[in-house]
């Protein structure tokens, strides 16, 4: 597989820069991440019941969340392939496997569908490249990809939620994203965020924040696996 040029703040400077804050507006980031009571009721509620309903889908005696803050050049959607399939080989079927992945940070495009990449130009924002072509992304690459662009068919976001693997993304990495996106082409945020959440994968969840979903996966059974 081509390697990917993905974007990593690798800088206390360089992740401000990111999210488009100066380091002399430190005291606007709690803003952002921890709105207010007031404000946090419309933009941040407390987890739906959609929510709890999508984690009582964790099932099996054999469980694992794969913490997926950046793309990585599709690993997050790779490994949770490989722990089916050597669950598999091992002798459980996927009725007895959870395999679960929480995309946040940079890794929130991979819950948007092709549409949502093309409008958007998400692969020159994030600076992820067409596998097979080497050019932005136009689309999701790792949605349902063309043959050839992953070493089995079945590592595809389309064809491990067929397995009943599990796919959420952070509302709060939608949120801080959507706005810069809608700045930088001066569109309303609200309506940018509205879209891209229309425009989520089938079977995507969004939960409250990213973290938080690690953490509730964890507190369920879920073995924990850093996925870049």
């Amino acid at each position: 597989m081509k390697k990917s040029n993905v974007l990593v703040p690798s800088t206390r400077r360089g992740f401000f820069g990111f999210l488009g804050i100066g380091l002399t507006s430190i005291a606007a980031i709690p803003q952002i991440f921890f709105p207010s009571k007031a404000s946090a009721s419309p933009n941040h509620p407390g987890p739906p019941a959609d929510v709890e309903d999508w984690f009582k889908k964790i099932k099996g005696n054999h469980r694992i969340v794969y913490d997926a803050p950046g793309i990585h050049e599709g690993f997050p959607i790779i490994w949770s392939w490989v722990f089916l399939d050597a669950s598999n080989a091992s002798g459980s079927t996927d009725e007895d496997l959870t395999s679960m992945v929480v995309f946040r940070h940079q890794a929130f495009a991979l819950a948007l569908n092709d549409d949502i990449w093309s409008s958007f130009k998400l692969g020159k924002f994030l600076k992820i490249s067409d596998p097979l072509t080497g050019v932005p992304a136009a689309t999701n690459p790792y949605w349902d990809p063309p043959q050839g662009v992953m070493a089995d068919p079945g590592m595809s976001i389309k064809k491990l939620l067929e397995r009943g693997a599990m796919f959420c993304v952070c509302e709060r990495s939608l949120s801080v994203n959507s706005r810069m996106v809608a700045k930088a082409r001066n569109l309303d945020a609200d309506a940018v965020k509205k879209e891209w959440i229309d425009g989520l994968l089938p079977g995507v969840q969004v939960v409250p924040a990213g973290v938080w979903a690690i953490n509730r996966a964890q507190e369920l059974g879920c073995s924990y696996c850093f996925a870049g």
